[in-house]
């Protein structure tokens, strides 16, 4: 039951952004529906309700760009209550340190191993 909740949730994100890609008259570029997940996902974390919805979706609902944005709001908010207004700067880089650094390192590995088109 786990797996298919995590589907669900995590298929329904992604189904809102192609549905903001492919049915909005300004067109979404896939940049601008990044923004708007993270930034989705920092605000519903700091009101309170994305959560529960990682409590009952499990990876489908840390996975997708919304989950990011709902790591750096729990880093800053929790940084703050830590260490302050400096804690708010630094606690969602904290966070997030170990998945930026994959994402680096494992980049920087598929750039030595395949080489682009052009």
């Amino acid at each position: 039951m786990d797996y298919l909740l995590a589907f669900v949730v995590g298929g329904s994100i992604c189904m809102i952004g192609q549905l903001l890609i492919d049915l909005t008259s300004y067109k979404f570029t896939s940049a601008h529906v990044l923004v708007t997940f993270v930034t989705a996902g920092a605000v519903i974390s700091a009101l309170g309700f994305y959560q529960p919805l990682v409590d009952l979706a499990g990876a489908g609902a840390t996975v997708p760009l919304s989950g990011f944005g709902h790591l750096l709001a729990q880093g800053a908010i929790n940084g703050a209550t830590q260490k302050g207004i400096m804690g708010a700067f630094t606690g969602g880089v904290t966070a997030a340190a170990a998945g930026i650094t994959a994402a680096v390192v494992f980049g920087y590995f598929a750039a030595l191993i395949f080489k682009p088109r052009g």
